[in-house]
């Protein structure tokens, strides 16, 4: 079930994917939250930096620095779009026990796996995330692509 500030923290990751799109990117965005305050906000950056793997998620995380173990297991990941292979194997790796996803209609990561895995994942369906990414595939599909290894 949604918790009271989800909405707050999905804006802030939706903040993000803006920041991502009006820099030239992707518009996927992320944030990291422990104890209800963020720590960590990112936003797909692959075409930024010339990135092979500076998805959202990986740069909400980066971007909160160190943290130890205990950290990770209290945190809330956010982010626009259903995370991959790679941002999934992340909140894995770390133990991040919940990860809220603002839309997985335009991409769906293995969630059915995370979940497997003893994480809460939960979908949003936000219409503004959809928006964003229904846009930006069909005006840059190629970009798109590359972003999901296809």
């Amino acid at each position: 079930m949604p918790q009271s500030t989800d909405g707050e923290f999905l804006q802030a990751a939706i903040e993000e994917a803006r920041k991502g799109l009006a820099e030239g990117g992707i518009p996927i965005g992320s944030v990291l939250v422990i104890d209800g305050q963020i720590v960590g906000r990112g936003h797909n950056r692959r075409v930024q930096q010339g990135s092979a793997i500076l998805h959202a998620e990986m740069d909400a995380v980066e971007n909160a620095g160190r943290l130890k173990a205990g950290d990770y297991r209290r945190a809330v990941l956010y982010s626009t779009l259903s995370p991959c292979d790679m941002c999934s194997g992340m909140a894995l790796l770390y133990n991040i026990p919940r990860v809220v996803i603002g839309e997985n209609q335009t991409f769906q990561g293995p969630e059915g796996y995370v979940r497997s895995r003893g994480v809460t994942v939960e979908v949003v369906d936000d219409p503004e995330c959809v928006q964003l990414m229904r846009e930006f595939i069909r005006s840059q599909p190629d970009l798109w692509n590359e972003d999901i290894g296809e």
